[in-house]
């Protein structure tokens, strides 16, 4: 895995990354609240649009769109933080099938790009660069049937240097979820090859709870808190 701050951002993109437009929720700067980077200083692509409706979705705000940019734009606002690290997410990023030129756009220039999706769609796609964090949706979700199974197979058949690129993530609300995943878990041998983080739904099942549950099954998981709701308790957006 790459070194968090040996990236560096240079350039502007011009010209032939200017005619197609994404559309976008908010661009913002802030602390990686989730995945193994969590706790870098971390820029924010958040593309708007999301078809699937978690049950416990909280950034419903961003399937829609607040603007459109083209991927030179987009670009060039994300890069005035000068940032190390930066992750698009969503909405699901995936859905708009120009994320791949900016992905690749966004590789090109350096540092650590990262891509936070639902884990509904295949991942096959992206660019290779890309550290990938994908989600594991568990039944509170109300969207564990549409969980793309594919991207743990992708996971699985890469080399060791190619599986660094991927994490999985899975949030729980309660009993039901842990043992899910726990399941899940074990039958595919995922946390034997990759991260595999899991932590709990803000305002659900408390930490010590789903920590005791990690400690007394001996699962090879990472726990995580979603750092940024105790950074900033009461602010939704932008964070």
């Amino acid at each position: 895995m790459t070194d968090i701050m040996t990236g560096t951002m240079t350039g502007t993109m011009t010209g032939a990354m200017t005619g197609a437009m994404l559309q976008i929720s908010e661009i913002f700067h802030s602390i990686q609240g989730e995945s193994s980077f969590a706790g870098w200083p971390c820029t924010f692509i958040r593309l708007a649009g999301c078809s699937h409706g978690c049950r416990y979705c909280d950034t419903t705000y961003a399937r829609t769109a607040e603007r459109q940019l083209s991927i030179g734009d987009t670009i060039d606002e994300a890069r005035r933080f000068r940032p190390h690290l930066i992750e698009v997410t969503g909405g699901e990023p995936l859905e708009q099938p120009l994320v791949h030129k900016l992905l690749c756009a966004l590789c090109d220039g350096g540092g650590i790009i990262m891509l936070e999706t639902g884990g509904f769609l295949s991942v096959r796609d992206v660019d290779p660069r890309v550290h990938k964090v994908i989600d594991l949706k568990p039944p509170s979700s109300g969207k564990d049937g549409e969980n793309c199974m594919e991207n743990i197979d992708l996971a699985l058949s890469q080399g060791e240097k190619e599986r660094n690129h991927y994490e999985f993530k899975i949030v729980a609300a309660d009993r039901d979820d842990y043992l899910w995943a726990r399941k899940l878990i074990k039958e595919t041998r995922l946390a034997e090859a990759c991260t595999v983080m899991m932590g709990p739904i803000a305002g659900t099942v408390h930490p010590y709870e789903l920590a005791g549950w990690i400690l007394e099954d001996r699962l090879h998981v990472r726990m995580q808190l979603q750092l940024h709701k105790y950074i900033w308790p009461d602010i939704e957006r932008g964070v």
